[in-house]
């Protein structure tokens, strides 16, 4: 199961590529520079993060009411020898919840997990066949609320590479990878606008095509707000 984001009363509905462009976006924000996506450096930061400010916008849209229900996700950087990316999945449109959306591998916490980074490690392996072993656990980020009322700990994770994932096809449709300078780079960073009973609110996006003549990855909504955070305590 995946946790993420859906942005109106008539999800299926609604197309987040047609949503409105907000004029504060975040290309005049400066790029984490390499040297800070590197193991070494990452694991430090990790270790010890400073003084920084998450994203937690109010303008976030809720479309269940009640207490959120805990949840976690892995946000795998893969330590290729070029250059490190980030793992992502694409569900399957088939699903009641957030079909056809970017997401990480994670779900609901379970009690028998005893805590976020076991769920985020349980369900990566049921969803994509992550081997909890090829995992280095660094730390999280702050919880993100979701419109679907999940309270979502992102775990930051490195992965070694060469393992043949082994996607569940019942709920993921696509494994693919993001270089992490992409997604840390404000250019590529987009605040959207979406008019929900009278009120705009807002949500981030992040497109990312793979090459010329493939189609794009639209990374949007709890997703892209997570990445936002990585983006916030790297850049600190």
């Amino acid at each position: 199961m995946t946790v993420g984001e859906s942005s109106a009363a008539s999800p299926a509905a609604f197309d987040p590529r047609l949503s409105a462009l907000d004029c504060r976006n975040g290309s005049d924000e400066a790029a984490v520079p390499d040297e800070r996506l590197q193991p070494d450096w990452l694991r430090a930061r990790l270790a010890s993060p400073p003084v920084w400010t998450p994203e937690m916008t109010g303008d976030r849209i809720r479309l269940r009411q009640g207490p959120p229900r805990p949840a976690a996700v892995l946000v795998p950087i893969v330590l290729h020898q070029a250059a490190p990316t980030v793992l992502l999945t694409q569900r399957t449109g088939h699903l009641r919840e957030h079909s056809g959306q970017v997401a990480f591998p994670g779900g609901r916490f379970e009690p028998s997990d005893g805590s976020p980074t076991r769920t985020a490690l349980r369900e990566a392996e049921e969803e994509i066949g992550l081997e909890p072993s090829r995992v280095e656990i660094l730390g999280s980020l702050p919880d993100y609320l979701t419109g679907t009322g999940f309270r979502v700990t992102p775990i930051i994770g490195l992965v070694r590479p060469g393992q043949a994932l082994r996607p569940d096809p019942n709920e993921v449709a696509d494994v693919f990878e993001v270089p992490l300078r992409f997604l840390m780079n404000p250019r590529h960073h987009q605040r959207r606008l979406v008019e929900v009973s009278g009120s705009h609110r807002v949500f981030w996006a992040m497109p990312w095509r793979p090459e010329p003549h493939r189609d794009e990855y639209f990374i949007w909504g709890a997703t892209a707000g997570m990445l936002r955070s990585l983006y916030r305590l790297l850049s600190a």
